[in-house]
């Protein structure tokens, strides 16, 4: 297991516990949503995996690491995380430099660390900003920064938090092919979301939380299944499954295709026709 929680208990003060008792595994090359109200505790938890929180009780293991014994510059090293808003993460005054910032900050040499810099600019289309300062962008653009410069860090681990806040549809289709890229390598990815439409066509485990306890673990399906369970976490079922209620289907379809396969088989055809 690439992150284990123990009983992960944690309080900001006597009087506010942020987590409490929560336990988990995931597997290294898993893609996990992490789910729930705002204010549910997933940020407090994501913040544990790198080491700017410590345990107030139990404990998290990162690659074998305890995070509470564990220096935050060596938890970089294996988690990259991407700060909800782009502003809170974007610090130098051109794309390439801001890109950069990670790996050269873990010691990469510079060969490697101008491979993945590249690599990084062109799966969400940046290259040809590399010399231009992020601050002058759109909110899109600038997501699309500080996506790129934690893909760059080429760390085992990656944390996406609200990574769908604010982009268009193709600006989407950069991050869902960022996303198998980085499953194809086998790098595990924590996604915190409340799209629950983006979630259902790209991710098969949820983790969700209520007042910082863990309320769900397992396949998406079962959790959209749970309509008291998606109340008290504070979430929508997906547009398919909303469709598929209204037209009388007894399915629940995740998908766009799934959808209309339910509702070909419906009407009685094996597909429907083209468009």
């Amino acid at each position: 297991m690439i992150i284990c929680a123990e009983d992960l208990t944690f309080a900001y003060n006597d009087s506010l516990m942020a987590l409490q008792n929560i336990s988990f595994e995931i597997s290294a090359g898993e893609c996990v949503a992490l789910t729930g109200h705002n204010g549910s505790g997933k940020s407090t938890l994501v913040k544990h995996l790198n080491g700017l929180l410590k345990p107030t009780k139990g404990r998290i293991l990162v690659a074998n690491k305890d995070t509470a014994t564990s220096r935050t510059a060596e938890l970089a090293s294996q988690v990259a995380l991407l700060f909800q808003n782009p502003d809170d993460q974007i610090c130098k005054q051109t794309v390439w430099d801001e890109v950069c910032f990670g790996p050269q900050n873990l010691g990469y040499d510079k060969k490697k660390t101008t491979t993945l810099v590249q690599e990084a600019l062109a799966l969400f289309e940046l290259t040809s900003f590399e010399k231009k300062n992020p601050h002058d962008f759109g909110y899109s653009e600038r997501k699309r920064i500080a996506m790129a410069s934690i893909v760059a860090m080429d760390t085992p681990i990656l944390v996406f938090d609200e990574p769908t806040a604010g982009l268009d549809s193709y600006e989407m289709s950069l991050l869902i092919n960022t996303l198998k890229k980085l499953q194809s390598e086998n790098k595990t990815v924590l996604v915190i979301s409340h799209d629950m439409d983006f979630v259902a066509e790209n991710i098969l485990r949820a983790i969700s939380l209520s007042a910082g306890k863990k309320v769900f673990d397992g396949k998406l399906r079962d959790l959209f299944e749970q309509t008291d369970l998606m109340t008290e976490s504070g979430l929508l079922h997906p547009q398919t499954m909303q469709l598929s209620k209204a037209c009388g289907l007894y399915s629940s379809p995740l998908s766009t295709d799934e959808c209309v396969a339910a509702i070909a088989e419906q009407l009685g055809q094996p597909s429907l026709p083209n468009a």
